[in-house]
């Protein structure tokens, strides 16, 4: 579930649609997170291989730590990527805002993170532009990735937080005793698909 004060609108002829903020997100707020209505599609779904389904599944979803792929049932699926982004998925099941996000101002996010197969051109408006989204990038920028998490958790509680009610009980206790004792953080690793062979 995205956050309430958004709302899709049309970006260009290159990247379609986009989401906006319809009013000053601040940094610390969760931004979307995935609650009971998304669209799960495990991996050994059939539909992953229908051809008047697969590329729709692969455009409009993320690919969470067990394989499965999600599809918001929202407009969050349009939320488009961008090497300078302004929101990140977080190891507590939510994305956060990184930054202070304006009114009117596009909300991005960084797909290195959504276990994407294979590789991903990038047409970034803003500088620097890695070019590529790879499947190895997870690993390469987590420590980065935490960092730029962690900076924002600590703007959490100073902040209203209208998604919260839909974080578990159990993410929630990890998420309030991390904010409480600065220690037990999960990590953007988590978010790795680790497939079993």
């Amino acid at each position: 579930m995205i956050h309430p004060n958004t709302e899709l609108r049309f970006v260009n002829h290159q990247k379609g649609r986009g989401v906006f903020a319809t009013s000053f997100i601040p940094k610390g707020t969760i931004t979307y997170v995935k609650d009971s209505l998304e669209v799960e599609i495990p991996p050994a779904d059939p539909r992953l291989s229908d051809p008047n389904y697969k590329d729709l599944i692969e455009t409009y979803s993320y690919i969470d730590g067990d394989g499965t792929r999600v599809i918001s049932w929202d407009h969050a699926k349009y939320v488009n990527h961008c090497c300078r982004c302004n929101t990140m998925s977080t190891g507590y099941g939510f994305e956060i805002a990184i930054t202070n996000i304006a009114a009117d101002e596009e909300i991005t996010d960084e797909y290195g993170m959504f276990n994407i197969s294979g590789v991903m051109e990038l047409s970034c408006e803003k500088s620097p532009c890695r070019k590529l989204v790879s499947s190895e990038d997870l690993e390469r920028f987590y420590p980065e990735w935490d960092e730029i998490v962690q900076q924002a958790l600590n703007d959490y509680m100073k902040e209203e937080q209208p998604l919260e009610l839909f974080l578990s009980p159990a993410i929630l206790e990890q998420l309030q005793d991390y904010l409480r004792t600065g220690s037990n953080y999960r990590s953007v690793l988590e978010l790795k698909y680790r497939k079993s062979y």
